[in-house]
C-alpha cells in the first residue's frame, strides 16, 4: 500500500477540499482508497463516539467502511491541551495512532492521511504533523493558498519543519488562485517552488461556492427562527457584513449577495437595507444593486411588525437568533470555511475542480510505501 500525508500552511487553506478531491481522484483511478485523520481538533459525537468532523465528512461522502476509531484515533477537545500539560493525560497517544494506522493499512491500494493545520500543530501534545508523518513513514504534500510570495514562503517554512523530522516533502498544492487575474501564475509558482526542490502538484482556482455557504446552511448553522425565507435558500452568499455602524456607512459595505449580521433592534439599518433592495435597481445579472441577500437579526430582538413587513416586501432572507452579534459572526465564519456532507453541489464541484486542475498521477507517483 502507498500513502501520503496531506498538511497545510495554516487554517482554512483548503486542506479538506483537497482531501475530498484527491480521494475522488484515487477512486476514479480504480484504487482501493483508505483515509485517516490521526489528530483531530474539531470533535463531534457520531454514533455515540467522539470523532473528528472531517473524518466523518469523508466517511459519509465516500461511503468508507473502516471503523471511526481507526479513521479518527486521537481528538483534542476543549480543555485537552491544558490537561495534557498538567500531566492528567497518561495514555500513550502515539501508540493509539500507530495501532489505527496498522489497522487501516492491512488492505487497500492507497491511504490518504489528513493532518491538522500547519506542520507544527499538535506539538503541544507531542503529536505535531511533522512528528506524526515521520512516525507513520509518510511523505507530505503541503497545501497553501493564493498569491505568489506568501504561499511560497509558507510552503518553504513548513517544508523545513517536515525535513527536520526526516519527512520527505513530495510536493505542494496552491488553492484559491484567481487564474483569470493572474496569467502565468502557475508557471511562476512552479519556478519559485522548484528553487527549493518542491514540486508543484497543482493549482486550484478560486470559486466562491467553495468558500461560502448557502442561505439554507446559514439557517441551519445559526439555529434561528425564520422570519422570511427569501427567494431561494440555495443561493450562495457572496460575503458577510456586520451592521454595527450608521446606515449610510453600512450601505458602503454591501455588495452583491451580502449576508448582513445586525442586532434586531437596529431598525434604522434594517429599513435602510430593505429600502435599498427595493429602490436600488438591478445589476446586469438581474439582482438588486447594492442590496443585501439576507439578514441575521441578533440578540433575540424582534423588530416591529412594520419592519418585518418591510423585510418580506423586499423578499430578503431573515432569521432571528438569540446569540449576540459576535457569537453569530463567529458561527457564520465557521460555516464559511467548512464543507458539510449535505453540501452536495459544493462537493461535486470540489471533485470536478480537483480532477481538472490537480495532477493526480503525480500525486500517486509522490506517494510512498507504508513501512513494513
Amino acid at each position: 500500500m502507498r500513502q501520503v500525508y496531506l498538511a497545510a500552511t495554516g487554517q482554512n487553506r483548503g486542506k479538506t477540499t483537497t482531501s475530498i478531491g484527491l480521494l475522488d481522484g484515487f477512486l476514479r483511478r480504480g484504487l482501493d482508497t483508505r483515509f485517516m485523520k490521526p489528530v483531530g481538533q474539531r470533535t463531534i459525537i457520531e454514533d455515540g463516539l467522539p470523532a473528528d468532523e472531517d473524518a466523518i465528512l469523508v466517511r459519509n461522502v465516500f461511503g468508507l467502511t473502516d471503523l471511526m476509531s481507526v479513521m479518527s484515533p486521537v481528538h483534542i477537545p476543549r480543555g485537552f491541551t491544558k490537561a495534557y500539560i498538567n500531566g492528567e493525560i497518561v495514555e500513550d497517544l502515539a501508540a493509539r495512532i500507530r495501532a489505527a494506522h496498522a489497522a487501516v493499512t492491512r488492505a487497500g491500494d492507497i491511504l490518504l492521511i489528513e493532518g491538522t493545520g500547519h506542520a507544527g500543530v499538535g506539538a503541544v501534545i507531542g503529536l505535531s504533523n511533522a512528528t506524526v508523518a515521520a512516525m507513520l513513514g509518510a511523505p507530505a504534500i503541503i497545501v497553501s493558498e493564493g498569491g505568489v510570495g506568501r504561499p511560497i514562503d509558507e510552503i518553504v517554512l513548513n517544508a523545513s519543519h517536515f525535513a527536520s523530522q526526516g519527512v520527505r516533502v513530495a510536493g505542494a498544492i496552491v488553492n484559491k488562485v484567481d487564474l483569470d487575474a493572474q496569467p502565468g501564475i502557475v508557471e511562476t509558482l512552479e519556478r519559485g517552488l522548484a528553487l527549493h526542490d518542491i514540486p508543484l502538484l497543482g493549482v486550484l482556482p478560486y470559486r466562491p461556492i467553495l468558500s461560502n455557504p448557502t442561505l439554507a446552511m446559514i439557517l441551519e448553522g445559526v439555529h434561528g427562527e425564520t422570519v422570511h425565507p427569501g427567494p431561494d435558500l440555495d443561493r450562495v452568499i457572496g460575503g458577510v457584513a456586520v451592521g454595527a455602524m450608521e446606515p449610510a456607512h453600512m450601505l458602503e459595505r454591501i455588495q452583491a449577495d451580502t449576508l448582513v449580521i445586525v442586532p434586531g433592534d437596529r431598525e434604522d439599518v434594517i429599513l435602510t437595507l430593505t429600502t435599498a433592495h427595493l429602490t436600488g435597481g438591478f445589476d446586469d445579472g438581474g439582482r438588486p444593486r447594492g442590496a443585501a441577500l439576507g439578514l441575521v437579526l441578533t440578540g433575540g430582538y424582534r423588530p416591529r411588525q412594520a419592519v418585518l413587513d418591510a423585510i418580506r416586501r423586499a423578499n430578503l432572507f431573515a432569521s432571528i437568533v438569540h446569540d449576540d452579534t459576535y457569537v453569530v459572526a463567529s458561527e457564520v465564519h465557521d460555516l464559511l470555511v467548512k464543507t458539510h456532507s449535505a453540501d452536495v453541489g459544493k462537493i461535486e464541484m470540489i471533485k470536478a475542480l480537483v480532477w481538472e486542475h490537480l495532477k493526480i498521477d503525480r500525486v500517486l507517483e509522490a506517494a510512498g510505501p507504508v513501512p513494513g
